[in-house]
């Protein structure tokens, strides 16, 4: 006997939908080919068969779906801290919170970084790589730290909205928490009209997880129909480094830390984070899965939200771990391409440079290419070589997205933990599946 389909629970139905992706868009890419792909004359305009299915329908429903998230990502982050904010009864716990969160980022990017580019030392991924005749990147010139300090304060907070740019975004919304928490009477009906004001952006993100199913498929099935796995095979030994040094970040490194730091079982926040990792993977974008990263933290991880709104959006904003052990193993490689031997301290300038880098390049377009390219000048390598990598780095990239948020969720634990605002019962409770009930 079948199961009903609408009593699956959201987790399966999202995996479903990410398998039947895969297998039609794989199926599409064997089937229609140059000779085979029938060609349709639609309103005098040449439409092929591929065509319909790939750039029309996967291409469409991926584009709205993912749009979809990103339309919460600037609301939710906002009114969540402002409302964590004015919460606040203690005005120095927001410094504690802050200077909690960045260190603990800050620790893991340097163990990504250091970890990535001991393996890539050891197994060599670069030696006896055939360099091809021509190689060519063309790197966009990245902003000093100073600029970067400089542009986290907004000048116009409503500009900062509409480009969506994180860093300013939370520096008014605290800037405004804090205001509302010390305006009295008139404060509290503001705080009041947050706080619904939050609890119907939770509902709107309650919605659209329900059509995540489908908004997965389209986006895996526009994947597998266009992805060139003669790129993955030509640097095999290159992606399936970086591929189990993503894996092992995730399911060791923050596993020890927040069992090292809170006492708390890991494998149980690992279970929770598959709906989020699902979103993280088919979208690639921390940003976006951001609705989804901070609901988990929240409803199933009981991080309270105050602590919850502040530690994630910043997390999605500066940490990049999966994105710096990408730059461990990358610039270990092209400098094994070029035949270049990188001294010792060269291998700490690029710990040193990758580590603050993410935080320097935070909100900055196509930032993991900007900051490899960052660390290697740094080092005196070819910019050039990031060239080699460019071909597989779509499949790395939905990966890192989910160390990523895995890494944004490990940190608000400990913080929670640390500030007595973690519910240990709602933690515990793996009865608990839904990210948003």
């Amino acid at each position: 006997m079948t199961q009903d389909p609408s009593k699956l629970s959201l987790t399966l139905k999202i995996f479903i939908g990410m398998l039947a992706g895969i297998l039609i868009g794989a199926l599409l890419q064997a089937v229609f080919d140059d000779s085979g792909d029938r060609v349709f004359n639609i309103f005098s305009l040449q439409v092929s068969t591929y065509g319909i299915f790939v750039e029309g329908i996967f291409e469409v429903g991926g584009k709205i779906f993912i749009n979809s998230l990103k339309m919460l990502v600037v609301p939710l982050v906002f009114v969540s801290l402002v409302c964590g904010t004015c919460s606040l009864t203690e005005p120095s716990k927001l410094g504690r919170l802050g200077g909690k969160s960045v260190a603990l980022y800050i620790l893991t990017t340097c163990i990504a970084v250091t970890g990535a580019m001991f393996a890539a030392l050891i197994l060599q991924p670069g030696a006896g790589f055939t360099q091809p005749a021509t190689t060519e990147f063309i790197a966009k010139e990245a902003p000093s730290i100073a600029q970067v300090i400089i542009d986290m304060f907004p000048s116009n907070p409503i500009n900062a909205m509409a480009e969506g740019n994180m860093l300013q975004i939370i520096v008014f919304a605290v800037l405004f928490g804090i205001a509302v928490s010390m305006a009295g009477e008139n404060g509290k009906r503001v705080a009041s009209f947050f706080l619904d004001i939050n609890e119907v952006i939770m509902k709107i993100v309650l919605i659209i997880m329900n059509l995540a199913p489908y908004g997965v498929f389209f986006l895996m099935a526009k994947l597998a129909a266009t992805i060139n796995l003669g790129d993955i095979f030509a640097i095999a030994k290159y992606f399936f480094l970086v591929f189990f040094l993503l894996i092992a970040h995730a399911l060791i490194t923050y596993p020890l830390l927040l069992k090292g730091f809170t006492g708390l079982n890991p494998v149980i926040l690992i279970k929770k984070m598959k709906d989020t990792a699902i979103f993280a993977f088919s979208s690639s974008s921390s940003s976006a899965t951001l609705p989804i990263t901070m609901a988990t933290a929240r409803n199933k991880l009981g991080v309270n939200r105050s602590v919850s709104s502040f530690t994630i959006p910043l997390g999605a904003t500066i940490n990049m771990d999966g994105t710096a052990i990408m730059q461990g193993v990358a610039t270990v490689f092209i400098a094994q391409v070029y035949m270049v031997d990188l001294s010792t301290m060269d291998l700490v300038m690029v710990v040193l440079t990758a580590t603050l880098a993410s935080i320097g390049t935070a909100g900055v377009p196509g930032v993991g290419l900007i900051m490899l390219a960052m660390v290697l000048q740094q080092v005196n390598l070819p910019v050039e070589g990031i060239a080699l990598i460019i071909g597989i780095d779509r499949l790395l990239d939905m990966t890192r997205t989910v160390v990523n948020v895995t890494g944004d969720c490990t940190v608000a634990c400990i913080v929670a933990s640390s500030e007595n605002e973690l519910n240990r019962d709602v933690y515990n409770d793996m009865e608990i599946e839904e990210a948003t009930t």
